[in-house]
């Protein structure tokens, strides 16, 4: 053993050992025998990288895959049991519908989903809660819809395998689409959201919808806002709508064309909403009559535009429950879809509807009913609009929608801004004597 250890290190630190008789031929010997021990050990570590780079890629998909907010057993069963209708037997309404809502935790979403539910029918939602606006707000809204026994899954409408997966659990009668990336301002800071939501997700969607069998009947949320730089009034759905005011408006006109193509080509039942400024409880926090009333009650300024000539601005405030009455009736009339499986055997209903009040408000009169039910006066600063897409009037000619869908509205501005109001000081816990929120 001493040799061996001899002919492996120097004697003395620092110096080379001279080789002994018959030593050059044992170290080449053992020489080679290293190499090729460390040929082996080479190869073992290649293997062993192989294997764990598999392993790694196997295990890191598969968590992806379990820690997805969808699929699973339970995941399945909850989503049935949501889809499920539960109108009585042989009632008036017959067997009832069974639904899925994209956006459903937004501010239609919420308010057609519970009307839907309420009257029996099966509602799945979807939603991607993004933070357009305080998240908090949307998952407030899916607790409200939990306690009503709808189920909201949470995912994005351009994820086509969720889609194919919803889909091949539920067959669903009716799709609502209302999921969309909102707000004509905010397109001037991330204009690829625009993209993104209302022309890539409604694609998704419909491929999804004309692949499906038996293909659902499509209603979906196009705007008023396609009007653009028309200045006939009111809008009329045979008037042009080629002229976009803003980026918004240009992704929801584009949306009534594509779905136009779909029912053209799939025989997808199509029917187009153009919903006029909706208000009223848990609405969204980025529109004027909402950030208003944070504002007044916290004594901050309020920005109120105004056009040329110093004209009032104008729109045509249309109150959450009309809107959710003209969208229930739009999928009790909606026709069947003609297609299977992707494949049309016929031509399949096309419909544009407008959904408004008909009663076009100017902005200043909104902020001075909104005094008078906070009991507080605005600090108003009033200012040109800018160039940033916003129309000066909106009004909408409903006598379409009046006609096929038996649409009419009730809801006055005057009503609807007091039971916002309520519904706000309720859930913000907003308390008079000391002027502040206790939930904010």
């Amino acid at each position: 053993m001493r040799v061996l250890e001899e002919d492996l290190y120097p004697s003395t630190p620092g110096k080379v050992k001279v080789e002994r008789p018959g030593a050059m031929s044992r170290h080449l010997h053992r020489c080679f025998a290293s190499t090729g021990t460390m040929f082996l050990w080479a190869l073992f570590l290649v293997a062993m990288t192989a294997t764990y780079l598999s392993v790694h890629s196997f295990v890191d998909t598969s968590s992806r895959y379990f820690a997805a907010s969808w699929g699973g057993l339970h995941w399945e069963r909850q989503i049935r049991a949501s889809a499920s209708p539960r109108r009585p037997p042989g009632s008036a309404e017959g067997a009832g519908l069974s639904v899925l809502v994209t956006g459903a935790a937004g501010f239609v979403g919420t308010h057609c989903s519970l009307a839907l539910r309420k009257r029996g029918d099966g509602v799945v939602g979807i939603d991607n809660f993004n933070n357009y606006y305080d998240p908090s707000l949307k998952k407030a809204r899916r607790a409200l819809l939990g306690s009503h026994g709808v189920f909201v899954v949470e995912g994005d409408i351009n994820d086509g395998r969720l889609l194919a997966k919803l889909f091949d659990v539920v067959p669903f009668t009716h799709v609502l689409h209302l999921a969309a990336q909102a707000g004509v301002r905010y397109a001037m800071e991330n204009p690829a959201s625009y993209v993104h939501s209302n022309i890539a997700g409604l694609v998704s969607l419909l491929e999804a919808c004309k692949d499906a069998d038996p293909q659902p009947a499509v209603v979906w949320a196009s705007s008023s806002s396609v009007y653009g730089l028309n200045d006939r009034v009111p809008f009329s759905e045979a008037h042009r709508t080629d002229r976009p005011a803003s980026l918004y408006a240009a992704t929801k006109k584009a949306g009534e064309e594509i779905t136009h193509t779909y029912n053209h080509i799939y025989g997808l039942s199509v029917t187009g909403l153009r919903f006029f400024t909706v208000y009223g409880p848990w609405g969204r926090p980025d529109m004027a009559y909402f950030s208003f009333t944070r504002n007044i009650l916290q004594g901050k300024p309020i920005t109120v535009y105004r056009g040329r000539d110093h004209v009032a601005l104008a729109r045509d405030f249309t109150y959450i429950d009309d809107i959710v009455r003209g969208c229930l009736a739009s999928l009790d009339t909606a026709g069947r879809s003609t297609g299977t499986g992707g494949k049309k055997r016929g031509p399949a209903q096309y419909r544009i509807f407008n959904l408004g009040n008909t009663s076009p408000v100017t902005v200043p009169t909104l902020v001075a009913i909104l005094e008078r039910y906070l009991r507080v006066k605005a600090k108003k600063n009033v200012v040109e609009m800018p160039g940033n897409g916003d129309v000066p009037y909106t009004h909408a000619n409903i006598s379409l929608a009046r006609e096929e869908l038996g649409y009419k509205p009730t809801t006055s501005l005057e009503m609807g801004l007091k039971k916002f109001v309520r519904w706000y000081l309720s859930y913000y816990g907003y308390n008079r004597g000391t002027h502040t929120f206790r939930n904010s």
